[in-house]
């Protein structure tokens, strides 16, 4: 059953990560915050979002092995002269997990696409605050949004307001009910388990 995406907040993650969400090869995120955040704080400001992917700052050699090789993909659709951000995904929050220790981080390392480097990285910047773990149920949106670019939609931030109202569109899960409720309790038990 399709539903519609019915916000104008948008989380910006790296345009790998975002694919592998749409890809339904991943149901969450770790966040702390961005580089330009006002406090450098990371706070879940809404529920649902659309995913807008983030171009700066990938780096191959924090992505496993096995997913290596794909920012290269991502660069070949943006061009730092687009005049619109394209965004394909919309997410809502089922579960935010304040995760606090390396032993949580070791837990889920075969649950995800980073290395132990960029987990750890996570962890330890701003070390009194805890990494964030956003469990998302993702949807691929119908049409895909294109709200013109503005400058305050780049930079590193965690949350985008989008200036521009968008089109209603279906949204139609990447995974379903049965396969994210897989990926979901593999999550949970993998913490359960430290």
């Amino acid at each position: 059953m399709s539903t519609t995406a019915n916000t104008s907040v948008a989380l910006k993650e790296w345009a790998v990560t975002v694919g592998a969400l749409l890809q339904g090869e991943l149901i969450f995120v770790m966040r702390k915050g961005g580089i330009v955040e006002e406090t450098r704080d990371f706070e879940l400001i809404s529920p649902q979002f659309y995913l807008m992917p983030a171009y700066e700052h990938q780096k191959e050699h924090l992505l496993k092995e096995a997913f290596q090789g794909r920012i290269a993909a991502t660069m070949t659709q943006w061009s730092p002269t687009q005049s619109y951000m394209k965004l394909e995904g919309y997410a809502k929050v089922v579960e935010d997990i304040e995760i606090t220790s390396e032993e949580q981080l070791q837990a889920l390392r075969d649950l995800h696409i980073w290395t132990d480097e960029f987990t750890t990285e996570r962890l330890k910047w701003k070390k009194k605050n805890p990494l964030h773990l956003l469990i998302m149920r993702v949807y691929r949106l119908e049409k895909p949004a294109l709200p013109p670019m503005r400058t305050p939609y780049m930079g590193c931030k965690s949350w985008v307001k989008i200036e521009d109202e968008l089109k209603a569109s279906n949204l139609e899960p990447v995974l379903t009910d049965e396969k994210f409720e897989q990926k979901y309790n593999e999550i949970k038990a993998a913490l359960n388990n430290v």
